[in-house]
């Protein structure tokens, strides 16, 4: 899967540089079908999924983009595959850690009775 690199033609100062495995690991996640309940489950599912990779020390990256033009859509589906529609690529594999998310006390979002 190629990865653009908008800054690739001139260096961007403070940016550091990756090198990318030359076959990323990618997983279709998808549903039979393309109702507003397939998306729901879709949505439950990739929760899921970001959950267990994270669990499993995974680092996980995804896009839909291609899946928004139909004539994309349809090609990266797999004819043999009972899975009708492509909702979501991920990409994982195992990277560097990034920066920890600041977080709030417990005590200063939660009140316990």
């Amino acid at each position: 899967m190629p990865v653009r690199d908008f800054g690739r033609t001139r260096r961007v100062p403070g940016r550091g540089r990756a090198a990318f495995e030359a076959r990323p690991r990618l997983a279709l996640l998808g549903t039979p079908g393309d109702t507003r309940a397939d998306w729901l489950l879709a949505g439950q599912a990739l929760e899921h999924v970001l959950l267990r990779a994270t669990t499993d020390g995974l680092a996980t990256s995804m896009t839909s983009q291609p899946l928004e033009w139909p004539e994309l859509r349809w090609t990266v589906r797999d004819p043999r595959a009972s899975v009708g529609n492509v909702q979501m690529v991920l990409r994982l594999g195992y990277g560097p850690t990034g920066p920890a998310t600041p977080r709030r006390p417990v005590a200063e979002v939660l009140d316990v009775a």
